[in-house]
């Protein structure tokens, strides 16, 4: 299977994504739109990660258009596709709902709830990496998967082959350093009220890549 990543910033990559792939025998292109300005078509991808990024779905840029484009054909291709952040943003934005300032901006380590038992095997709580301050809408046709105590809509589940997570379940300990020396100036203002050391200090969940892979193989396998 052709795995074909949207990377829209240096410090955000697949992470785990990427380790779920070698797992599987899969073969993974990573692109970056927002510099190259080069996607994939919907033929020559078996699979869409859409990664996430600093932008908003809201704003004019010809490549954030052009990956809703690509979701589209997707979707009408019945073929898998994972968000997480701005691309479940992207994925619920191409399918006509709103894209708005989340009621709290979330940086740093907090429990997200399970809302749902479509996807098997799921624990009813999990730790996770927030990084965000705009949030999706639910759209009609899916079903809330998770929520944070700050947030409501952290997550969805669409016909057994889209998935979008308004948090981070991708990164490891590498993933999560490069993050916070990048970016730690956007930790202000977060009501979780973690420090970049704070952030650093915490070790990522054991049971986060079994998790990921779990979410992965739902919406890979019919």
């Amino acid at each position: 299977m052709r795995i074909n990543v949207l990377q829209h910033t240096p410090n955000e990559g697949p992470g785990m994504i990427q380790d779920w792939s070698q797992a599987h025998g899969h073969e993974m292109y990573i692109y970056h739109p927002y510099q190259f300005g080069y996607l994939p078509t919907a033929d020559e991808t078996d699979m869409l990660v859409i990664l996430g990024g600093p932008m908003s779905p809201n704003d004019d840029l010809p490549w954030i258009k052009q990956e809703r484009e690509l979701i589209a054909k997707m979707i009408e291709q019945d073929k898998p596709i994972f968000g997480a952040c701005f691309g479940a943003q992207q994925i619920a934005k191409q399918l006509g709902y709103n894209i708005t300032k989340a009621p709290a901006k979330e940086v740093g380590w907090a429990p997200v709830y399970l809302q749902s038992q479509v996807i098997p095997d799921l624990p009813e709580q999990m730790n996770v990496l927030h990084w965000h301050e705009e949030m999706f809408e639910i759209p009609d046709e899916a079903e809330l998967l998770f929520s944070s105590d700050k947030v409501k809509n952290q997550g969805f589940v669409m016909n057994h082959r889209i998935i979008g997570l308004q948090f981070h379940f991708e990164p490891k300990a590498d993933n999560v350093r490069e993050m916070v020396v990048n970016d730690f100036l956007y930790i202000e203002g977060s009501v979780l009220n973690q420090t970049a050391d704070d952030i650093l200090q915490m070790t990522v969940p054991v049971e986060n890549p079994e998790i990921l892979f779990n979410l992965l193989d739902y919406i890979s396998k019919k």
